[in-house]
């Protein structure tokens, strides 16, 4: 198992801590996409300095 399937689980079964009520599903997704980026991190196959101001250090 990678890192990516462990964030995105880890996500979701932290969002199932509070499952009561649509709001709760809602979290709980929300929760999973971040443990997916995370996982994604760490597994080297999502690079955030592109988004975080990568380009101007370059020069």
């Amino acid at each position: 198992m990678n890192a990516t399937q462990t964030g995105i689980f880890a996500g979701l079964i932290l969002g199932l801590a509070a499952s009561q009520g649509f709001l709760a599903f809602v979290i709980t997704l929300a929760i999973g996409f971040v443990g997916l980026v995370v996982g994604r991190i760490v597994d080297g196959e999502l690079d955030l300095s592109d988004m975080f101001g990568g380009r101007g250090r370059d020069k």
